[in-house]
């Protein structure tokens, strides 16, 4: 009995560690999505400068490319890949939207465009053009991802909520009946007198639990807010 209460102690970390992971795997998700969206426009407009000739423009093109690059490859591996998210995002990248086939596609031309200025090749400028259309249509692939990625954090975080409030129900039940057992058991032992120091050991345990079961439904409102 006297190790339920330190029990009591670690249970608050271990409930809420999975809810504050997946929280952190949806704001990552939103994160990479919307710094793809922003590097897409950056890669662009550099270029653009880097064919007038701006110093330094070509290689914050290629900086934002890069980044770009790995935010997208970030997003389909691991924790965050579709497959781990769900169907809607697989449908997204994968099926009819084909947003990873187009994503590849601006990368490939952004690549071959950046190259020609280097190069300063005749068909940079052609290139170029061609890279401003196709980041316009992107952009509206790009935002749509972000919705679905914003949408499923606050599915999850609705889920979550319900999750806790069903867990601080049962918590605040137990807590009640263990309030009663307690003050049961103080009565008890002060009838006993001398008799009943032991028992009274007991009723102190039973207090430690109420308020560590008291301090597990604190915990768990303070983290439904977080």
């Amino acid at each position: 009995m006297l190790h339920h209460p330190r029990a009591l102690t670690d249970a608050p970390n271990r409930g809420i560690a999975p809810k504050q992971m997946a929280g952190e795997v949806h704001g990552k998700s939103i994160n990479l999505s919307g710094r793809r969206r922003f590097t897409s426009q950056r890669v662009v407009l550099y270029a653009v400068l880097a064919l007038q000739g701006r110093e330094g423009a070509l290689a914050t093109a290629q900086d934002a490319l890069a980044t770009f690059r790995d935010a997208h490859r970030a997003l389909l591996e691991g924790e965050l890949s579709p497959a781990v998210l769900g169907d809607e995002l697989q449908q997204a990248y994968f099926g009819m939207d084909k947003a990873d086939e187009r994503i590849c596609a601006f990368m490939a031309l952004a690549q071959k465009a950046l190259n020609g200025i280097a190069a300063q090749a005749r068909g940079a400028a052609d290139l170029l053009e061609e890279l401003v259309e196709s980041a316009t249509l992107l952009l509206g692939v790009l935002n749509r991802l972000t919705q679905i990625y914003e949408d499923l954090a606050r599915q999850h975080a609705a889920t979550a909520k319900k999750q806790l409030t069903a867990v601080m129900g049962d918590i605040e039940a137990i807590a009640k009946h263990a309030r009663i057992v307690s003050f049961n058991a103080q009565v008890i032992a002060a009838r006993a007198g001398t008799s009943g120091r032991e028992f009274a050991v007991v009723s102190g345990e039973f207090t430690q639990i109420t308020g560590k079961l008291d301090g597990l439904v604190r915990e768990a409102v303070r983290s439904s807010v977080a």
